[in-house]
């Protein structure tokens, strides 16, 4: 059996933060100390010296796109989970808007097998749930599948479901979380058509807040919030963008016990309306990214424990397809790669410590979900590691991006924290700019 031992680290796990040190046997962590020591390592073990870097549970990534299948020339499964452990992403959670668009098990079923040949990451999938297909969804294996997918907004992919009686059937007949997309479509047709009226068909992308706007976004966050609460559902409310949606959430409410949560997404954190002027439809994404006192909302909300988790939305298009303004450009961005690194950033300028980080994107997840044995260093645990180079300035060029579509919007910045080493199941698949292809990662297994 393979043993690594990582020494001399600053473990950061459970609101924790000591030096210490990790045992890996195989695929879990047999062993964790703190102090100075190295723990006991039978003959041929590797020993890993971290030098005072920082030892966290992998990042696990409850939202992204990996295009595949259908949509392959601007991502798939093996090019974004390579970037996301370059990132120190572990796991992911991949949503159903591909083409064709993941609404049966058997469509489920290919994405797995998908996975299992090409995924260097721990990989799991949202079924989508259309309004017409909520009897086939209730078939997948709960311990497979981490919740159901529905758009309650019109967004890449055309799976809008917007019907009030077949919202009511999902909503009351899973147990799983019901993870949405809210925004609420009639809103976002009247703003498009006034401002196609005021400036033709496809206005400047600085509109784009105004057209899918704040107004759009808290109707159908409160609705969900409305029936969820009426029919006793599981609700996970995605990519909140906006101050006023955190007024749904009961913050006095212990983690464990809410029935209605909700993510936050980096470019939410870090980017504003500010920022169209210089990146254009780069950050153009689907909610739009709001005002600078949204963004200050939610940077707040992840401090106080309000925001449960901390995800990417990571949503690839070629820079071709972002071309144009409020309705021809392309919605999405590239973010996996870069995720832990902007929210250490944010952590060093103040605006919630790096323990809070780790809650966020490891624990909170892991807890949400039910993922089994995933999302903390804890002995027993799968060794699903990251560690981070405090002190290792860098910049984000397109030479050192690793998306399939060639492009990142943080480009240009300059980060404190650089992901060194990640561990996939006990198995070194990220060093230091290396990636080792020959490791797979594990389907994800719920428990509940």
């Amino acid at each position: 059996m393979d043993t690594t031992c990582i020494y001399n680290a600053r473990i950061i796990n459970e609101g924790r933060s000591s030096n210490g040190w990790a045992l890996i046997e195989g695929d879990t962590i047999a062993a964790t100390g703190y102090g100075a020591g190295l723990a006991p390592l039978p003959a041929g073990g590797r020993v890993i010296d971290a030098g005072g870097r920082w030892l966290m549970p992998g990042v696990i990534d409850d939202h992204v796109h990996f295009r595949e299948p259908g949509l392959t020339h601007k991502a798939d499964i093996a090019s974004e989970s390579r970037a996301a452990v370059a990132g120190g992403v572990t796991t992911f959670m991949d949503m159903p808007n591909t083409v064709p668009q993941t609404t049966s098990v058997n469509l489920l079923e290919w994405k797995l097998q998908r996975a299992a040949s090409t995924s260097v990451a721990n990989y799991s999938f949202f079924p989508g749930v259309t309004g017409d297909n909520a009897g086939e969804i209730c078939k997948a294996d709960p311990r497979r599948v981490p919740g159901v997918k529905v758009f309650l907004g019109s967004s890449t992919g055309g799976m809008l479901v917007d019907r009030l009686e077949a919202l009511e059937r999902i909503f009351g007949q899973t147990d799983l979380p019901v993870v949405v997309h809210a925004e609420k479509e009639e809103i976002i047709r009247r703003q498009a058509a006034h401002y196609m009226a005021l400036y033709g068909d496809d206005p400047d992308v600085s509109l784009h807040p105004l057209v899918r706007s704040a107004e759009a976004c808290y109707a159908s966050s409160a609705e969900a919030v409305g029936m969820a609460s009426r029919l006793g559902a599981r609700l996970h409310i995605l990519h909140l963008s906006t101050a006023r949606e955190l007024s749904l959430l009961d913050g006095r409410l212990p983690a464990a016990e809410r029935r209605i949560t909700a993510e936050a997404c980096v470019h939410y954190l870090w980017f504003s309306d500010e920022d169209y002027a210089l990146m254009g439809s780069r950050i153009k994404c689907n909610p739009s990214i709001k005002a600078a006192s949204d963004r200050d909302a939610l940077r707040q909300a992840v401090g106080s424990g309000l925001i449960d988790v901390v995800a990417t939305d990571h949503a690839p298009h070629l820079l071709s397809e972002k071309g144009g303004g409020c309705f021809r450009a392309a919605s999405g961005l590239p973010v996996v790669q870069h995720s832990l690194t902007v929210m250490l950033e944010l952590a060093s300028r103040g605006f919630f410590p790096p323990e809070r980080v780790v809650e966020v994107m490891a624990h909170r997840p892991a807890d949400l979900f039910g993922i089994d044995r995933r999302g903390y260093v804890r002995p027993g645990y799968f060794a699903d590691l990251v560690l981070v180079d405090p002190a290792a300035a860098w910049t984000v060029t397109a030479g050192n991006v690793l998306y399939k579509c060639g492009w990142s919007p943080f480009e240009g910045v300059r980060f404190g924290h650089k992901v060194w080493k990640t561990f996939v199941n006990g198995r070194l698949v990220y060093d230091d700019g290396l990636i080792d292809d020959s490791v797979k990662g594990m389907e994800v297994a719920y428990v509940r």
